[in-house]
């Protein structure tokens, strides 16, 4: 490119235009990286900043003790729930110290009842003794010992925690079977995980619990009976108690087990208090009371547990 005649301006490079694409031939790596190369290849070690080092050191540690203290801030129960928890947890304690000052009032009672009684018979009455305590071991009033069955109902392991199976909880008609079964093989005295059974035991559900007597047992639920051990075995399973017993074990996988116990101690239930009962306006008719008999050996109380298991 020629320049203007009498011009001052110095004559321009031919690629003055491309001057981008220039310093790109020239230097196509950018200097920040041709230097680490340079260092990376001598051996010397990058430059790192300490300060950026300390301050990811910091950070990360602060979103740790943040995220921990998150955590234990959701699994904490609030203030409200505290309070109510404390106030349940001491009205359970007073409850439960109650009822046993009422037990301790109990035991007392009778044997004042019983040290009166013997005051009264004197010596001449020791048949009539006799009779009373025979009476007192089966009302259950009584506290007895002696060898005898033991049986012992587990519930079945659930496959999902999470997911509950009724079919795999042992329930009241499983007890009341077992109860009445062992009833009629002979057993003289029956209680079910230390709750004594009598003429007027109630064994009925409520949800997941088992109540004996309005008492809520759980698994695993252990049945003791006084009498012969080997008697009551081989007789519960011939009945249907022993059928049923199977049917529990390979069926719905419910754990049963069978010992026989050298000694079984079970409790009293207390003084029973016996009330009757009157249909109203029909005192002086008999036949409409109808014809109540007390219950025999061999008696189931309560329907028995469906095949099923569905309630049906």
């Amino acid at each position: 490119m020629s320049v203007r005649h009498g011009s001052s301006e110095p004559p321009r490079s031919p690629d003055a235009s491309m001057t981008l694409l220039t310093e790109v031939y020239r230097r196509p790596l950018d200097p920040g990286y041709a230097e680490a190369a340079q260092r990376r290849s001598s051996g010397t070690a990058p430059r790192r900043s300490v300060r950026a080092t300390a301050v990811m050191v910091v950070l990360a540690i602060g979103l740790g003790l943040g995220a921990t203290a998150a955590t234990l801030a959701l699994r904490r129960p609030t203030g409200s729930v505290l309070a109510a928890r404390e106030l349940l947890e001491s009205q359970i304690g007073q409850r439960s110290a109650e009822a046993d000052a009422m037990q301790s009032e109990i035991t007392a009672m009778t044997d004042e009842i019983a040290t009166l009684q013997e005051q009264l018979l004197g010596g001449e009455g020791q048949s009539v003794r006799d009779q009373i305590r025979a009476d007192a071991v089966e009302a259950g009033v009584m506290p007895v010992a002696g060898p005898g069955l033991r049986v012992v109902l587990t519930d079945a392991p659930s496959d999902s925690p999470d997911e509950e199976d009724p079919s795999l909880r042992v329930q009241d008609v499983d007890l009341q079977v077992v109860v009445n079964g062992l009833w009629a093989t002979g057993a003289e005295a029956i209680a079910v995980n230390g709750q004594r059974l009598t003429a007027t035991t109630a064994i009925r559900s409520a949800g997941d619990a088992v109540l004996v007597d309005l008492v809520a047992l759980g698994s695993p639920y252990t049945v003791d009976a006084i009498g012969d051990a080997v008697h009551m075995q081989t007789e519960l399973a011939r009945a249907s108690a022993g059928q049923h017993l199977a049917t529990l074990r390979s069926t719905f996988g419910i754990g049963v087990q069978l010992t026989s116990q050298s000694r079984l101690e079970l409790t009293g239930s207390g003084m029973v208090t016996m009330r009757e009962a009157q249909v109203p306006g029909a005192a002086d008719d008999p036949e409409a009371l109808g014809s109540g008999r007390a219950p025999q050996d061999g008696d189931v109380t309560g329907s028995a547990r469906p095949t099923g298991r569905d309630g049906t």
